[in-house]
C-alpha cells in the first residue's frame, strides 16, 4: 500500500511540473489544502492559492484557509463574490451546484489569468465520481484540471499524506457550501444561510465533529451528525437545550435525522431520471 501511495504522490508531482504554473482553488478542506501544499513545495512561486469569500462559505472554513496561508507563506488571493446576485442560483433547482461552480470558477479563472496563471486546479480526488455532483461538469467546461484525481489519489491517500506533511487538515471532517444544506426548490436567501450557519455553530459548541443542519420547507431544521455521535441527543436535557437555541435562531421546528450524517443527503430525493436529465442539459442564462 505504501509503495502504491508513493507512486501516486510521485505522479502528482510530475503532473504539477508539467503545468509549470498553477493556481489552486483552495477551500481550506483536506483535498485542496494538500494539493496547494504539494504544488507550493514543487513549484515555489509557480503555485498560487485562490479562495472564494461569499455568503455560501462557512466562517470556519474561511478562517482555516487564512490560517494556512499565514503559516505557510503560500502566495494567495481572495476572490469575493455573491452567488445570491444570480437568479438561477437563488431558485435552487437540482442544477444549483452547476450554477454555483460556474460562477466561482469563472471568477477564479479570471483572477488567475490576471496574475499570469494559465492553469487552475480543483481538489477533486479519485473518490469524487460517486455522488450526484453536477458541479463537476462546470469545472470541465471551464477547463479546470484535477491533478489529485489524475494521479489516482483517494481521500484516504490524501489524509495519509496530509499527516506526513504535518497539515492540520489531515483529519478535518468533509465540508461543503452552506447552500447545499437547503432543500431543492426552497429559495436561497441570506437569512436562511445565516440561520444554518448559526445553528451549526450551536452544534459544534458541543464538540460534535460531523455536523450538518439541513433547511426544509416550513422553516424546519433537520440535524445530521456522525452516526457514532447520534447518541449525544439521547438526553431530554440536551434535546431541550438544542431546541430552545434553534428556536431563538428562528427555526419553527427542529428534527434529528435518525440515519445520521451522510454526504449529499439532499440528493436522495432525486430519482435517476432527474439526475440524468440535469447531467445532459445545457447551461442556460444565469
Amino acid at each position: 500500500m505504501t509503495d502504491d501511495r508513493t507512486g501516486k504522490l510521485n505522479k502528482l508531482k510530475a503532473l504539477l511540473h508539467h503545468y509549470e504554473k498553477i493556481a489552486v482553488a483552495c477551500s481550506g478542506g483536506v483535498d485542496s489544502t494538500f494539493l496547494l501544499k504539494v504544488a507550493c513545495d514543487e513549484l515555489g512561486d509557480g503555485a498560487l492559492g485562490l479562495t472564494v469569500q461569499s455568503p455560501t462559505v462557512t466562517e470556519d472554513d474561511l478562517k482555516d484557509v487564512q490560517a494556512f496561508y499565514r503559516a505557510s507563506g503560500v502566495p494567495f488571493a481572495i476572490v469575493r463574490l455573491n452567488q445570491l446576485d444570480t437568479p438561477s442560483f437563488r431558485h435552487n433547482s437540482p442544477t444549483r451546484c452547476y450554477v454555483c461552480k460556474t460562477i466561482e470558477f469563472t471568477s477564479m479563472a479570471k483572477e488567475a489569468q490576471k496574475r499570469g496563471f494559465k492553469w487552475i486546479a480543483a481538489g477533486i480526488n479519485a473518490d469524487d465520481a460517486g455522488d450526484y455532483r453536477p458541479g463537476l461538469r462546470a469545472l470541465d467546461e471551464i477547463g479546470v484540471v484535477s491533478p489529485l484525481k489524475e494521479a489516482g489519489l483517494s481521500k484516504s491517500d490524501i489524509r495519509y499524506f496530509s499527516r506526513q506533511y504535518h497539515l492540520k487538515t489531515w483529519n478535518k471532517p468533509a465540508g461543503s457550501c452552506l447552500a447545499s444544506r437547503i432543500q431543492y426548490g426552497e429559495h436561497i436567501t441570506q437569512e436562511k444561510l445565516d440561520k444554518i450557519s448559526a445553528a451549526e455553530k450551536v452544534l459544534k459548541s458541543y464538540h460534535l465533529k460531523h455536523v450538518r443542519v439541513r433547511y426544509h420547507h416550513g422553516n424546519i431544521a433537520r440535524i445530521e451528525v456522525g452516526p457514532e455521535e447520534r447518541q449525544f441527543f439521547f438526553s431530554t436535557e440536551i434535546m431541550d437545550d438544542v431546541a430552545e437555541k434553534f428556536k431563538k435562531i428562528g427555526f419553527s421546528y427542529t428534527t434529528l435525522d435518525l440515519n445520521g450524517y451522510r454526504s449529499g443527503s439532499m440528493n436522495e430525493v432525486l430519482n435517476e431520471k432527474i439526475k440524468n436529465r440535469v447531467k445532459m442539459s445545457s447551461y442556460g442564462s444565469r
